[in-house]
């Protein structure tokens, strides 16, 4: 089972990322169903599952299957897909893909899913000390460092839109990331790392404030998340 599923997204990687040049998604989105390189996609990627399925005839079904399905997701993308929600569809898109794949596998091997993980007690103390290092701390940071101003340090053209925010909630993640999985060395050299690409900023700026300003921010977002990773790391040796 685990064998097929592997080969099946394997080939449904190959097919939609390694052969599948920009130029062809831009024909897609422009002439729709009369693109030839829409077909020719379908092509591709049923040719890449009997290259990968070594050619065994019993699995022509399963073939024919995830053929047509990807035919018309793919149609149904290039229809609906806009500016506001093209990433949004590429997420749903892959979704979808990796939906028919399972039921395929499904279909030659039946196997029974374990929902009840997702109520394990450890899957949601993880998900609860997540959403803290992510969302949560971003609140906490904004709450603490709101009282003051350095926007005449950054103008909207300069800046990428909520940049700062996804930054932050990243290095948390990553530093949380390092303490579950015992690497504290990786939080020196991201502290280091982001001391380089914070010192041209600082150079340039050359003013202590926004300097005291960088520093708090960094070091409450690293406190933040080690605390939460610690924490986390303690209830999940010792309470369950």
């Amino acid at each position: 089972m685990i064998a097929l599923a592997i080969k099946l997204v394997f080939s449904h990687l190959l097919g939609d990322f390694l052969f599948q040049p920009n130029s062809w998604v831009q024909d897609k989105e422009i002439k729709k169903y009369k693109s030839v390189y829409l077909y020719l996609h379908i092509i591709i990627h049923a040719i890449l599952l009997f290259v990968i399925l070594q050619f065994k005839m019993k699995y022509w079904l399963g073939i024919l299957i995830i053929s047509i399905s990807h035919f018309g997701i793919d149609l149904l993308k290039v229809y609906l897909k806009s500016k506001i929600n093209y990433r949004f569809l590429f997420v749903l898109d892959q979704i979808l893909h990796l939906c028919i794949i399972a039921l395929v596998v499904y279909y030659y091997h039946r196997y029974n899913i374990d929902f009840g993980i997702v109520y394990n007690s450890k899957t949601l103390l993880f998900l609860v000390f997540l959403i803290l290092t992510t969302l949560v701390s971003s609140i906490i940071m904004k709450l603490f460092i709101s009282q003051w101003n350095v926007s005449e340090y950054s103008t909207p053209e300069n800046s990428l839109h909520k940049a700062g925010t996804y930054i932050g909630m990243l290095e948390r993640l990553f530093i949380f990331i390092f303490i579950v999985t015992g690497r504290w060395e990786g939080i020196g050299f991201l502290l280091a790392a982001k001391s380089v690409f914070r010192y041209g900023d600082l150079s340039k700026a050359g003013d202590r404030k926004l300097t005291e300003y960088i520093l708090i921010g960094t070091l409450l977002s690293f406190g933040l998340a080690m605390l939460i990773g610690i924490t986390y790391t303690y209830l999940a040796q010792t309470i369950i």
